[in-house]
């Protein structure tokens, strides 16, 4: 992997459904690509949501649509062009309020950093979406 990278949602990517909702998750830049971060897309269809415990901490740059974060009784809604920034150890619900696509960056891996939390068997929600 050279120094500068660029990726889009729309490249050749291994996407992820959790159960059958209208959720997809794909990894543009990982571990496997020598990088110090995970950079990933997700796709929600309007008023998808997640819960989850984040065991890393992630910057969500919303792309499409509206998004919102849940945790502790609060919730921070993002549009297109805004972040919202989340810390490792945060419990929370993702939420899409209309059809959202979202860049999510996190630090250390969000995958690794799962399998080694109390959290990992959250992962098993999640299968490859047949091509």
């Amino acid at each position: 992997m050279s120094g500068v990278t660029k990726v889009s949602s729309h490249d050749d990517l291994e996407w992820y459904r959790r159960f059958d909702q209208d959720l997809r998750l794909a990894d543009a830049i990982d571990q496997r690509h020598d990088a110090a971060m995970t950079v990933g897309f997700a796709r929600y269809g309007a008023g998808e949501s997640n819960p989850w415990t984040v065991s890393y901490d992630e910057a969500l740059i919303v792309t499409r649509g509206r998004f919102s974060v849940e945790s502790g009784g609060a919730v921070t809604t993002a549009t297109a062009g805004q972040v919202i920034y989340l810390r490792a150890g945060t419990d929370l619900v993702y939420r899409a309020d209309e059809e959202s696509e979202v860049v999510y960056v996190s630090h250390p891996h969000w995958m690794a950093a799962t399998e080694s939390s109390p959290h990992a068997g959250r992962l098993a929600e999640f299968q490859p979406v047949p091509s």
